[in-house]
């Protein structure tokens, strides 16, 4: 991870200098059309005059010398409705099709698409960009959707798991094991509820929050080792071996915050690396950069779990299901990013799984 090279970022008030220069386009254009439709009416009403003129027509309407002024101003305000008609209804088609797809999305239907996307110009830029907002808009009303979904499922679950064994701890002919069997079961499913409804608030919370605060300056290095001292319990009962190299590093930044970041990433690689196994925990810092490695030699992901694995109630592995809620990598990614980081994973399918976490260091 040394020596990764970086994008320059964006100038700061880009976007704002393009929206003027689309503006300031597209007033030229109106500014233009006018200039063509007034010189349009001046030639065909001159011409027309001109012809009149010649023919002799002008005597017998009473056109005199006086009057034709007036004249050509009638004549010109005429053809000058009629050519702005012919190119409005070219020019302005577009934003009726916009209009009329505007108010079809009002409704709730996402899935119009304009048909006109490889125009130029602003009107191009704009079909574009209303096309992309619809699917962006229907990725979120089906992520509402499936999150919905995806809750109800997992806070039905363990109510009926709970209303089921009290029901049988009811029963007067159950043995003292099984009673107390029940009893663990219902003990565990309510943890579980206790710890759904908690990460969900904490998740909701993260979301809405836009900044950092209660910044101070801590020892990285110190942090994890007393996340992975938390979690000694979990990865003595499954004997895996630790291999940690933690550079000492000093970061500014939520230290209670990322701290939850660490607990799930490494409790995660302990929770999918089998028994015996192996977990790599480094820390080290390049300039201002600080990158963390939390790595396992567990059942590792395929390609689409990968793409999924940062999304709310999303669990690849079903055979962990009961261990977790799939809300654990959703606040990792949100924590980092309120942090000003990024995170990253690379697995393969039976070898393991790496997550990296790249932080500034000075907050």
């Amino acid at each position: 991870m040394r020596g990764k090279l970086k994008q320059p970022p964006m100038p700061a008030g880009s976007g704002g200098v393009r929206m003027r220069a689309h503006l300031g386009s597209l007033r030229a254009r109106l500014v233009l059309y006018v200039f063509c439709i007034m010189t349009m009416a001046s030639l065909f009403t001159s011409a027309a005059y001109v012809v009149m003129l010649s023919a002799g027509w002008l005597r017998p309407l009473f056109i005199t010398q006086m009057m034709s002024p007036i004249w050509m101003v009638c004549v010109s305000s005429i053809i000058g409705t009629v050519i702005t008609a012919w190119i409005g209804k070219y020019y302005l088609s577009p934003v009726t099709q916009v209009i009329a797809a505007t108010k079809r999305v009002a409704k709730g239907d996402f899935s119009v698409q304009l048909p006109m996307e490889d125009g130029r110009g602003e009107m191009g830029d704009l079909v574009r960009s209303f096309n992309r907002m619809t699917r962006e808009l229907g990725g979120i009303e089906m992520f509402r959707s499936d999150f919905i979904n995806s809750f109800s499922h997992e806070f039905k679950t363990p109510i009926v798991s709970i209303r089921g064994f009290a029901r049988q701890l009811q029963r007067d002919d159950i043995t003292d094991e099984e009673r107390r069997e029940y009893a663990t079961i219902i003990a565990d499913e309510s943890t579980r509820l206790a710890n759904l409804a908690t990460n969900i608030l904490l998740l909701s919370k993260l979301e809405n929050q836009q900044i950092v605060t209660e910044k101070t300056a801590f020892r990285l290095d110190e942090q994890l080792r007393s996340c992975i001292l938390l979690l000694e319990k979990q990865w003595e009962q499954k004997h895996l071996e630790l291999v940690i190299d933690l550079e000492e590093v000093t970061c500014y930044g939520n230290a209670e915050m990322l701290s939850q970041a660490w607990v799930n990433l490494i409790n995660n690689a302990i929770k999918f690396t089998p028994e015996g196994g192996t977990i790599g925990i480094s820390l080290v810092a390049v300039d201002d950069t600080a990158t963390v490695q939390v790595s396992d030699t567990g059942i590792g992901m395929d390609r689409e779990t990968q793409q999924h694995i940062f999304e709310k109630f999303y669990q690849g592995d079903k055979s962990h299901h009961g261990e977790g809620n799939g809300l654990g990598l959703a606040m990792v990614k949100r924590i980092i990013a309120l942090s000003r980081g990024k995170i990253t994973v690379d697995s393969v399918k039976g070898k393991g799984t790496t997550f990296t976490v790249q932080l500034p260091v000075k907050g």
